[in-house]
């Protein structure tokens, strides 16, 4: 398995089109290669992440540091740490008190897959992005 010390982890939900738009527009902006991508539904996700955790996610967790991040608080954070502009943006979504930004993102995870759709099996990464995806 890859070494994960140092790496951001994102876990998303592999078979929502809302979180594969998501997964494409964080590998569009992480230039530095700062992220791994990995769905909920695989391997990786079972080793890590505790069961009851996997099942009540809505769709995204961050692993950063040692730490688990959900909801609006993975959000936000990957913000912070694509940098720049999009720190700015994360800065100003931290700002909202955290009942309100994960009631927002309830809401946004409650009809995703209406919106975007529901595919039939997690996206495959394109083969220069194999090294940024852990099954």
């Amino acid at each position: 398995m890859t070494d994960l010390s140092n790496s951001s982890l994102i876990f998303y939900d592999g078979v929502c089109g809302f979180c594969n738009h998501s997964v494409n527009w964080i590998l569009q902006r992480d230039k530095s290669g700062r992220f791994l991508l990995a769905p909920l539904q695989g391997s990786t996700a079972r080793q890590l992440l505790a069961p009851e955790l996997r099942q009540t996610l809505s769709s995204v967790v961050l692993r950063h540091n040692g730490h688990l991040y959900t909801h609006s608080a993975a959000v936000c954070r990957i913000l912070f740490l694509l940098g720049g502009f999009w720190w700015v943006c994360g800065a100003l979504l931290w700002i909202i008190p955290s009942p309100l930004r994960d009631f927002g993102y309830r809401c946004v995870a409650k009809v995703r897959y209406r919106l975007f759709g529901k595919m039939d099996a997690c996206r495959m990464p394109a083969p220069h992005e194999r090294a940024r995806f852990l099954d």
